[in-house]
């Protein structure tokens, strides 16, 4: 009888060092394609470029910066044909968005730091005048959605009932879906992948 139960207990005993492996080894595969990643991320970074001067607003979320076509990347911002709704009524929230872009870009030259393309050959781009990320400001005022990066912005501009988030709308990509416009996924960018593993990394400590 002890016999029957010493090898019970060495088989449950090995079903747990077994788990234990295969939870090791899928986290260790976890971690090296992040690794590579991180790594495809940074050559891809170090083979893009810089433009910079000054910009024409297309609409809330594209910039034509020394004539090269810039799509904000991580950021959406209704189209310039889309209406949304609040207690007053409707509003045309696509341009208003046009608006508070040009007047951002009105400020200064526009740098933007390019990211590689879309499927549409537009430049993606984080685009700054001076210290101010034209992407965030956006979505943290509510005139655009995060879309592959900003979430932070976007969550205190839903707290705080800014611009879209005043009332109700489609999010441009269903809007696009809906209206016969481009189809386009989320952008995830270079920092997003730095984010990532900066918060993988603290999580360790």
């Amino acid at each position: 009888m002890a016999t029957v139960l010493w090898m019970s207990q060495q088989a449950r005993e090995g079903e747990t060092m077994g788990l234990a492996r295969r939870l090791r080894d899928l986290l260790l595969c976890i971690f090296f394609f992040l690794f590579i990643g991180l790594i495809v991320v940074r050559m891809a970074e170090t083979t893009e470029g810089k433009v910079e001067g000054e910009a024409r607003v297309v609409d809330g979320d594209t910039l034509v910066v020394s004539d090269m076509r810039v799509r904000l990347i991580g950021m959406d911002a209704p189209e310039l044909a889309q209406t949304c709704l609040r207690a007053a009524g409707p509003w045309r929230c696509g341009s208003v968005a046009r608006d508070r872009l040009l007047e951002m870009v009105g400020a200064g030259d526009v740098q933007c730091r390019l990211r590689g393309e879309d499927r549409y050959g537009r430049s993606l781009g984080r685009c700054t005048v001076g210290p101010l990320d034209l992407g965030a400001t956006m979505v943290r005022e509510g005139q655009a959605v995060a879309f592959g990066d900003y979430e932070p912005e976007e969550e205190a501009a839903r707290r705080q009932k800014r611009g879209l988030w005043s009332g109700t709308f489609d999010r441009p990509r269903i809007w696009r879906q809906t209206h016969g416009g481009m189809s386009e996924a989320p952008h995830i960018s270079a920092d997003w992948m730095t984010r990532l593993w900066s918060r993988i990394g603290h999580e360790g400590d």
